[in-house]
């Protein structure tokens, strides 16, 4: 069994009208699925992606109307980490983010900004076999356009505890100065530790939830049973999200960890030309509609 590079990410906002704003209006994403968190229906699950919403390039957020701001600290994904296609693409995106207030710092080798919330991106030139995962947006040239995930970091303690989990029971390979690959035929991405901040952590708006990594359907149920085994996580039994199936667990640095599946996708309930046009709503939330359209913060696109 492999994993694919990472699935999707997912994070928190308090503002979803001005969330769609920054990843739609200025990132040149594609809103691939306007729909509602299942643990909690009554606020927004949000996804964002390519033109097709492939697994790879899926930042999702949920937002909590008004949410403060969150402070990422041990256990947590502080920075996404995207492709572009080659220095000039970083160029691009500098002025672009500067005109957008963005606030970007350039280095030798990427470009780091924040959006309105402080959820912090970074951008890298990438080289590689993986096809780039592209939107067509307004503004933005093809050839500079995002590419989807080159992955995340996140924060640990003591990332030697979480070792056995990536490497022996995940399949991650590497692991020296704090990096892991996570690659299968499918797809490939970098998992990596940073040293912890003294500061606590904070879930909020601005912060990530979890980071899911891409398996193939018909492996979702040994995975679940081989991470159980391990005895090195708790894994949950295989949750159907109807877009994918997911089962999660916090590895041992406390950073909560989903793998999900490649299909059955976005377009299982939409025209793939219309994708995220409407409120969507998987078949067991469909009878909450007219509860769930009233709780639910205005979005103008």
């Amino acid at each position: 069994m492999e994993l694919h590079g990472v699935h999707h990410i997912t994070a928190i906002t308090g503002d979803a009208p001005g969330n769609l704003e920054f990843y739609v209006g200025v990132l040149g994403l594609r809103l691939v699925k306007k729909t509602v968190n299942q643990d909690d229906p009554t606020v927004y699950h949000l996804f964002y992606a390519d033109d097709a919403g492939s697994p790879g390039a899926d930042l999702t957020f949920f937002e909590y109307p008004g949410a403060g701001r969150g402070l990422p600290g041990a256990g947590m994904v502080h920075r996404v980490v995207w492709r572009v296609g080659s220095d000039a693409a970083l160029a691009f995106w500098e002025e672009r983010l500067l005109g957008a207030g963005a606030g970007p710092v350039r280095t030798d080798a990427s470009l780091r900004f924040a959006d309105p919330e402080g959820l912090e991106h970074e951008l890298v030139v990438y080289d590689g076999p993986d096809a780039p995962l592209t939107a067509a947006a307004p503004g933005i040239p093809s050839e500079h356009a995002l590419q989807g995930f080159d992955g995340v970091r996140a924060y640990a303690v003591d990332p030697s505890t979480s070792a056995p989990l990536l490497g022996e029971v995940l399949g991650f390979r590497g692991g020296e100065d704090g990096r892991w690959e996570v690659r299968g035929a499918e797809r490939g991405g970098v998992f990596r530790w940073d040293p912890a901040p003294p500061s606590e952590p904070v879930q909020g708006a601005g912060s990530v939830h979890h980071v899911a990594f891409a398996s193939r359907r018909e492996e979702q149920e040994a995975w679940q049973r081989r991470v159980a085994e391990s005895g090195r996580a708790r894994p949950t039994p295989v949750i159907d999200r109807f877009y994918f199936e997911s089962i999660y667990f916090r590895e041992p640095n406390g950073v909560l960890f989903e793998i999900a599946t490649i299909g059955p996708g976005f377009a299982t309930d939409e025209d793939p030309e219309h994708l995220g046009e409407r409120l969507s709503l998987p078949p067991n939330f469909e009878h909450l509609r007219a509860q769930v359209e009233k709780s639910l913060t205005p979005l103008s696109r």
